[in-house]
């Protein structure tokens, strides 16, 4: 079964069915639809790995993302704070009210560790498989090139930030809320020292949305309200098609639904209504979880049975089964249509970010067309003008581990205002240990960015105002649309996302007979 939401272009959805009851014609008489071209370029280069050691500490990479963004948030400072000095930690005197640029560190008990695996306490061991580590004991540490220091708010303020938590788009200048902050983010907070103590902060803002200096290719966005931008498509309309979570070779995994989605790309399904939509997909991006078990390749044999060799030759043909499986999904779809795969937590792919591309021969049958891209993990490309960012669902999924912030969403718009795609890298994120430059940082806005292997499917279009906040309503500012892409073995969707108008909206399939 296809279930098509969004725009209906063509037909009503009474003509679409009178369709599918018409009496066969002859294949001469059948519509000819051919693929819409689309520019396209690979903006990966600076996730790329030529060469990769691991003797330096990881104290360089939170040292050169302090120092890239210092003079943003200095900008910031002037901007929300007009007459408050800027200082470092060092320079803080007591009773004055100074901004102070550096570091969050969250001290956090429920945190996991690695000699919590030894320890005697059942309440840490039984922590270990929660899904958020915060509490009501978690305190904020600043840190800076000189200095930390403990961050404290007073208790009206601190009582007033407790409980449910706001937009992250309410946090440009707000008091301190320790509960949705993560280690690893670059702020700027407002406060005053006091005699012997910590620093009480009365706000804090973070870097912002950055600028985007690449302006849409089509109508100004910017200029014009929501409900337009969200409008109905027209026929001549391109879109790029995001899919996550295949888990090829899982438990759970439905081969039928997961054939329907690709026959549907491929132009192979539904009336003509539906063939003209597949024919204006122009991209599909893969965004990692494509395989969803490879225990037996990892040492436990066939069917993860702990007395099975690894080594032994039908153990490694079983454990590739998935592989396999993949490479001729990929050739086939790459056959029609250009195809970027971006690898994901469970892929044959080095775990660090950024990913670097699965190797080529992994997939051999799928390389052998140009159509298809290995890329990496960070993915960044462009595509009939339209910039393109996105990683497959590591960051968020961290980040909402160690913050109270539970919307999807709310951490994507978070993580834009932090100006970076991974803040909680290499803290509780494994990263490679960058010394002269952090290529999470975004120095400018992507026209989308995407999420992959989400709960569920969600958007959102963000404005940027001039002074760096951040509004769900589209007003004047820089315009991002926020696309939360959920897994494909669980909601059976793909997403697609209009070149035009940035106007979104999912694609389900369902393999069962509805019994």
């Amino acid at each position: 079964m296809l279930d098509v939401e969004g725009p209906q272009n063509f037909h009503t959805h009474t003509a679409r069915y009178d369709e599918l009851l018409a009496p066969v014609t002859s294949k001469d008489n059948d519509p000819n639809f051919y693929r819409a071209p689309a520019t396209y370029l690979n903006l990966d280069e600076r996730f790329r790995a030529s060469k990769r050691t691991y003797e330096r500490q990881y104290a360089q990479l939170y040292f050169s993302r302090l120092m890239l963004l210092k003079e943003v948030m200095r900008t910031r400072v002037q901007q929300l704070w007009p007459g408050i000095p800027v200082c470092s930690i060092l320079e803080v005197q007591e009773s004055r009210e100074v901004a102070v640029i550096g570091t969050i560190y969250k001290n956090m008990n429920l945190k996991p560790s690695i000699l919590d695996e030894y320890s005697k306490d059942r309440g840490l061991k039984a922590a270990l498989g929660a899904s958020n580590f915060c509490s009501d004991n978690d305190s904020v540490v600043l840190e800076d090139e000189g200095a930390r220091m403990v961050l404290s708010t007073p208790s009206a303020l601190a009582a007033a930030g407790t409980g449910v938590s706001t937009s992250a788009s309410a946090v440009s200048n707000e008091p301190l809320n320790v509960q949705e902050l993560v280690t690893g983010a670059v702020v700027a907070v407002r406060g005053i020292h006091e005699a012997g103590g910590d620093f009480m902060v009365s706000a804090i803002c973070f870097p912002g949305v950055a600028p985007n200096p690449h302006p849409l290719p089509g109508p100004a966005l910017v200029s014009q309200q929501a409900s337009v931008v969200a409008a109905d498509a027209a026929p001549g309309d391109k879109y790029i098609a995001f899919a996550s979570g295949l888990c090829l070779g899982g438990s759970k995994v439905d081969m039928l639904k997961t054939q329907l989605a690709f026959d549907f790309l491929t132009g192979n399904l539904g009336s003509p209504v539906e063939q003209q939509l597949s024919a204006q997909i122009v991209r599909l991006v893969i965004a990692g979880g494509c395989i969803g078990q490879l225990e037996a390749l990892a040492g436990g044999g066939v069917g993860g049975s702990a007395s099975g060799n690894a080594y032994n030759r039908q153990a490694q043909g079983a454990a590739l089964q998935p592989v396999r499986d993949l490479d001729l999904l990929l050739a086939e779809v790459s056959a029609g249509l250009p195809v970027d795969l971006m690898p994901g937590t469970e892929d044959p792919a080095n775990v660090a970010l950024p990913q670097q591309p699965m190797h080529r021969c992994l997939l051999p049958a799928a390389g052998m067309h140009s159509s298809f891209v290995r890329a990496t993990n960070p993915h960044e490309f462009e595509a009939d003008g339209v910039r393109f960012l996105g990683c497959s669902g590591q960051n968020i999924d961290d980040m909402a581990k160690y913050c109270t912030i539970r919307d999807r969403l709310d951490l994507m718009e978070r993580s834009l205002m932090c100006r970076h795609m991974a803040p909680t890298a290499p803290d509780t994120l494994t990263c490679y240990p960058f010394h002269d430059k952090d290529p999470f940082i975004l120095e400018t806005s992507p026209h989308v960015y995407f999420v992959g292997n989400q709960p569920e499917f969600a958007t959102r279009l963000v404005c940027a105002t001039a002074a760096g906040s951040s509004s769900s309503s589209a007003a004047a500012g820089q315009m991002v649309r926020l696309v939360s892409v959920p897994s494909f073995a669980r909601t059976g969707t793909i997403v697609l996302v209009n070149l035009r108008t940035l106007a979104c909206h999912p694609v389900r399939f369902d393999g069962s007979l509805g019994l």
